[in-house]
């Protein structure tokens, strides 16, 4: 034998080992996950990530607006009008100015467009049945669905926030859209920013809820512009507070 050892084959791409020989991202199979891998370690800690990844999808202090303007209408003229159609067809305007007010500015109207979605499914579920507050059953309804879904998902150690870090890195999540689960940091701190949610989504269906049962139709307005985007602010700075306040390492290893 020589006195040169032989160079050790190179590690398949798609493994937590390849970090720190894909620096370049190579091509070949499973390139996007090793420079998801490469880029993790652009991060000290997993609150770091989080942070970073989270910030993408809020839509800020307009997207509040823009959400909170067009229930705020329905509830008013219903209370002044007592007229479904009418209180629809305002909360429908309003949506319609601030979409054309995001396409004339040529910004992302992606969170207006939720929001004419929900007024959508809102006017759909009230019309047919012919009750106001059957405009906000479906708003009760997904909070109950993603209660469900954020506990089921928490207690098999599959947190929701673990796929926002997946989602960010498209390649990789093409490829492997369970890579982040490598990481137990990942794991562990995205199961905590979602107990925050579950207690939100608790308290939202414990007051519109019995709301809903006494046909408070303003209330129930009042109850969804509060119970959205300021609760949603406050479940964030809590989450912010985790995120500010913990040091869990990244971790390359995989979850069990």
């Amino acid at each position: 034998m020589s006195g040169v050892d032989p160079q050790p084959p190179r590690a398949p791409l798609t493994g937590a080992g390849a970090v720190g020989r894909g620096e370049g991202g190579g091509g070949g199979e499973g390139g996007g996950v090793a420079r998801s891998e490469v880029d993790l370690r652009r991060y000290e800690t997993v609150e770091d990530l989080l942070r970073d990844k989270l910030s993408e999808a809020i839509g800020g202090w307009r997207g509040a607006v823009e959400s909170a303007v067009p229930t705020l209408a329905f509830a008013l003229t219903w209370s002044v009008t007592k007229d479904l159609r009418t209180s629809l067809f305002i909360a429908g305007a309003c949506v319609a100015v601030f979409l054309l007010v995001r396409l004339a500015q040529r910004q992302d109207p992606r969170f207006i467009v939720y929001a004419a979605v929900g007024i959508g499914i809102s006017a759909f579920f009230a019309l047919r049945s012919g009750k106001a507050e059957d405009a906000f059953l479906p708003g009760m309804l997904q909070n109950a669905g993603l209660l469900v879904l954020l506990l089921v998902t928490n207690l098999t150690r599959w947190p929701l926030f673990g796929f926002v870090v997946g989602v960010a890195e498209p390649e990789a999540f093409a490829e492997d859209p369970t890579w982040w689960r490598r990481h137990r940091g990942i794991v562990t701190v995205a199961s905590r920013l979602a107990w925050v949610l579950i207690a939100l989504n608790v308290v939202r269906l414990a007051i519109m809820v019995p709301l809903y049962l006494a046909e408070q139709v303003a209330a129930l307005g009042v109850a969804k512009v509060v119970l959205g985007w300021p609760a949603y602010l406050l479940a964030i700075t809590a989450m912010g507070a985790i995120l500010l306040r913990g040091h869990t390492p990244i971790d390359p290893t995989r979850a069990t």
